[in-house]
């Protein structure tokens, strides 16, 4: 499942890249049509009513929460998908890969956490790799603020990260990622609003764009995520996603000839050992 969720959210870049709106207007599309997938099996099974129906009625705690994990999650999308247009499909998704800095610092920090130090060190080879690709590509025309804006994406993601570690504890996966996705969807159309730049001024393709994004990208990326937070710690579930520049890097060599250097290339084998290290460090020590 990790590998499924791993493809899925290295597609996101390259359907972005297709999209003729600005950054908002195409995450709002994606929340929609994830929302609007999504509520047929919240809505038709008994029992996922009844548990979305009683987490607001006696457990605002995990309501309040999966509605700030989605706020952060639109925050992320808004400026990952700015990063895109700013910079190369390798060097934004590599940045947004230090999410796992990030995650580690919280677990450690707020939720008691501990990583050993071959986790550590696992943790810094793959980040070190996905340094690699982002400097690389940087140098070839990438821009700052595209990278500066990746990094605060990251940082938004780990949040969510770390909230559904929370909740994923005591909600099951499709209640918890329900109200998520419908928070984030309602920030992200409030946005679009307020930016007065119009949802539906922009024909077809962040319509398109916005679907697959939702089934490939969200349900089948960051809906696993979700999935694994109850079996795997965080730091591992987002060390699992620093595979994305490597196998989003293949795709754009496919679709728009971006070519990598040897750099990049020698990022990519770190970030790729660096996550199989990992696993099997968390494995042993499990």
């Amino acid at each position: 499942m990790i590998v499924v969720g791993v493809l899925g959210i290295s597609l996101s870049a390259i359907f972005v890249k297709y999209s003729s709106a600005p950054s908002s207007v195409t995450a709002a599309y994606r929340l929609l049509w994830t929302v609007l997938l999504m509520s047929p099996a919240v809505f038709l099974k008994k029992s996922n009513r009844r548990e979305f129906s009683e987490v607001f009625r006696s457990d605002k705690k995990t309501a309040f929460l999966s509605c700030v994990s989605g706020i952060f999650l639109a925050i992320h999308f808004v400026l990952w998908f700015e990063s895109l247009s700013l910079t190369s499909v390798a060097s934004s998704t590599s940045i947004v890969c230090t999410e796992v800095i990030w995650v580690a610092l919280g677990f450690c920090i707020f939720l008691k956490g501990r990583l050993s130090r071959n986790a550590i060190l696992c943790i810094a080879l793959a980040l070190v790799g996905s340094i690699m690709i982002a400097f690389a590509d940087s140098t070839a025309g990438g821009t700052l603020k595209g990278d500066i804006l990746a990094l605060v994406s990251a940082i938004a993601v780990a949040v969510y990260t770390l909230i559904g570690r929370q909740v994923r504890t005591n909600t099951s996966t499709t209640v918890y990622t329900y109200i998520v996705y419908v928070s984030c969807a309602l920030v992200l159309v409030g946005t679009v609003f307020v930016q007065d730049v119009g949802l539906f001024s922009y024909g077809l393709s962040p319509v398109f764009v916005g679907f697959f994004l939702s089934v490939f990208s969200t349900i089948l990326g960051h809906s696993i995520f979700s999935w694994c937070l109850k079996f795997f710690s965080p730091s591992f579930v987002s060390a699992s996603k620093l595979c994305e520049p490597v196998v989003a890097s293949l795709f754009a060599i496919i679709l728009f000839q971006e070519i990598p250097s040897f750099l990049q290339i020698s990022g990519g084998l770190l970030t790729v050992a660096g996550v199989f290290l990992y696993s099997l460090v968390e494995r042993k020590e499990s």
